[in-house]
């Protein structure tokens, strides 16, 4: 099978040859170019050069598109800070938001008008144009109330979330307007999924109702757009105690990537028996890992998550997060020997 054929079965819940893997090696993936952080950030032809490195060189199934977390935010005009080694993230000593009252500066922009989304897009076509058919491509977008986040801070859009919840859904909504467009023009570029990142559809951020309140309705609306696009539709969460019913029911998504069992589950195994019918369960390996600990316990977490996740399809090898940005790569190479080995299936 090749690794596109290998991940649409996994996604039609059929049984493949064996368990796809993907390590989701992004940042990482400059150091086979020997481009310096900012620049594979921010440059496309440097960053598809190190997404198709790592393709080349390391047997993945699939290519995630997890460059950082503030694409998004900078078409709303927010400064950034681009650290030697580190992913790129909001000054938020310069807040586009720093009061209540800011959240009405919030309206739907031209996403053509934001530098890193088109650098984005840039990147998603240069893989599409030499990988379409044989890797899946998927375009990794922080959803609205993340990317709100990034214009406010997190911790200050959560208490305005109490003090002020109409401005911050209303703000959501524009985002969420803008994130529609940029969407399309994605698919456009030729990518096979969307996976959206809905960070804080987790306990360990706001509880189930606040998240159905804030961000499934608009959710809801970017899911329903990638598939009258024709394209799937993704959840990536790698928070704790994720809301993996509640996302089922606004984004009906084919896969879930995420680190943790969902909020209503005890452990994998559990969260397979739940929602394996539902969707793709793509994880969950800790990626911290691949820096700290023995290769015998890495081994041993990648080999757990086939056992428990694995049988009757249905399920994608891969760290719950991207793998770490200044790791070395063999650590990933063992989960792809791993799956190669242990996840042929008949399990």
């Amino acid at each position: 099978m090749t690794s596109y054929e290998r991940v649409a079965a996994a996604l039609a819940h059929r049984q493949p040859d064996r368990v796809p893997v993907c390590p989701i090696l992004c940042g990482v993936s400059r150091k086979l170019t020997g481009a310096s952080y900012e620049a594979w950030s921010t440059d496309a032809e440097t960053c598809a050069a190190g997404f198709l490195k790592a393709a080349e060189e390391f047997d993945v199934d699939c290519l995630v598109t997890l460059i950082d977390l503030s694409i998004e935010c900078e078409a709303w005009g927010q400064p950034l800070i681009f650290p030697e080694n580190e992913a790129a993230h909001p000054d938020y000593a310069n807040a586009v938001i720093k009061d209540i009252a800011d959240y009405r500066k919030i309206q739907p922009v031209d996403y053509r008008t934001g530098r890193r989304m088109m650098m984005h897009i840039d990147v998603c076509r240069r893989l599409a144009a030499e990988k379409k058919g044989e890797l899946p491509i998927v375009a990794f977008v922080f959803g609205p109330l993340g990317t709100l986040s990034m214009l406010r801070g997190q911790q200050d859009m959560y208490m305005d979330l109490y003090d002020a919840p109409d401005e911050v859904k209303r703000a959501t909504w524009s985002v969420a307007e803008t994130l529609a467009d940029y969407a399309d023009a994605l698919c456009d570029a030729g990518v096979d999924a969307i996976m959206w990142d809905t960070l804080f559809a987790s306990g360990s951020i706001m509880s189930k109702s606040m998240w159905r309140e804030m961000e499934a309705a608009p959710m809801a609306m970017l899911a329903q757009r990638v598939r009258d696009r024709g394209c799937v539709n993704m959840i990536h969460n790698c928070g704790q105690r994720i809301y993996f019913d509640a996302q089922i029911d606004a984004v009906h998504p084919a896969a879930i990537s995420f680190l943790y069992p969902p909020d209503d589950c005890a452990d994998f195994a559990e969260c397979k028996r739940k929602y394996g019918d539902s969707v793709t369960l793509i994880g969950a390996v800790t990626p911290a890992n691949a820096v700290v600990g023995t290769d015998e316990e890495w081994d041993r977490q990648c080999v757990e998550q086939i056992e428990a996740m694995a049988a009757g399809g249905g399920f994608i090898l891969a760290t719950g997060c991207e793998y770490p940005a200044n790791a070395d790569f063999a650590r990933a190479q063992r989960m792809i020997d791993i799956a190669k080995r242990r996840g042929v299936y008949p399990l």
